[in-house]
């Protein structure tokens, strides 16, 4: 299960599909599922998922659980 992947839109280098590292995923307040993380240069990440790839994320270790 190590093809569960993270991937978010770069805002600052205006890349997308980047692999986020150490990822925290919580919960919104209207319940939607929420990934924080890193890329590895230094440059924070942000991106929803629904709640499939979520815990899906968090079953593989790619993530951790925020709530």
């Amino acid at each position: 299960m190590s093809d569960v992947k993270i991937t978010a839109y770069n805002v600052k280098t205006k890349q997308k599909g980047v692999e986020m590292l150490d990822a925290v995923i919580t919960k919104t307040a209207k319940g939607a599922y929420m990934a924080q993380g890193h890329d590895g240069h230094g440059n924070k990440l942000t991106t929803l998922m629904n709640g499939e790839k979520a815990m899906a994320a968090i079953q593989a270790g790619v993530a951790k659980q925020g709530w």
